[in-house]
């Protein structure tokens, strides 16, 4: 257990009946990247039972914080979904993943593209004042099916622009576009039919993409990502990777780290 960290719960927020998020406490020797994973867990039969999550929280702050859907039958999110302050987490020394600046060339906009529990790591990108230093505008597409799973709309629209350390620039430069799919809502469909339409970039006043200058993130259902990825290609998008910096990122490392644990997906 040398490679992990026993952390304790110092907070737990249900936003519906399947979406929770908690926060940790952290050990002072982790460090991470902004839209990195670790992994996390619980101790069953005094064997660690770990799952790939996505860091929430800023790499400056001295908590952690993750962002769950709640499976009945999941052998890690049935037991992570009851946390209660004080109890006991396991969280890798160790983080990594693709969903970070440095695995993008330098461009004008920055679209963060998730759906679900995909805004995860986006919620880390956007705390980081080296995002805003290194792009124009930053847009985060967030969609989901019902308006009440758009959660933290309130910490992106009213806590993050007075924020002490990047509010100047959150207010300036991120532009959040929530969208929804089976409700009344101001903005509605899927991500990428919002981008083929040009509904998306009439709405927020930008061009339509182009690889020359923009940059895309992409994190979400299997669904959303194949749909992206396609997209992006034909319009002459290149995929970034660790090590060599390109036009577009996706995190698919963390989808197979969980199949390969166990079976369970997330973020």
């Amino acid at each position: 257990m040398s490679k992990f960290s026993q952390e304790n719960v110092l907070s737990v927020h249900h936003w519906t009946d399947n979406l929770f998020s908690f926060t940790t406490t952290r050990n002072p020797s982790f460090c991470f990247r902004s839209g990195e994973f670790t992994m996390i867990g619980r101790k069953v039969d005094e064997k660690p039972l770990l799952r790939a999550y996505s860091l929430a929280s800023a790499h400056y702050e001295n908590r952690l914080e993750f962002f769950s859907i709640k499976t009945p039958d999941g052998p890690l999110t049935s037991r992570l979904q009851h946390l209660k302050e004080g109890d006991e987490i396991i969280v890798s020394r160790k983080a990594t993943g693709t969903l970070v600046i440095d695995n993008l060339e330098d461009g004008r906009n920055l679209y963060l593209i998730g759906t679900g529990t995909g805004l995860a790591p986006f919620l880390s990108v956007i705390k980081d004042p080296e995002t805003y230093l290194r792009f124009e505008n930053v847009v985060l597409l967030h969609g989901c099916r019902r308006v009440a799973e758009l959660a933290y709309g309130e910490m992106i629209t009213e806590k993050l622009p007075r924020d002490e350390l990047v509010g100047d620039f959150a207010r300036y430069q991120l532009i959040y576009y929530p969208t929804v799919t089976r409700d009344r809502f101001y903005n509605r469909g899927r991500a990428t039919d919002l981008i083929v339409s040009g509904k998306l970039f009439a709405d927020i006043e930008l061009p339509e993409l182009e690889p020359q200058h923009d940059r895309v993130m992409i994190c979400g259902s299997p669904g959303l990502v194949r749909d992206a990825r396609e997209l992006l290609v034909a319009k002459g998008f290149v995929e970034g990777n660790q090590g060599k910096p390109a036009q577009f990122v996706f995190e698919k490392e963390l989808a197979e780290r969980n199949r390969f644990v166990f079976g369970e997906g997330g973020t």
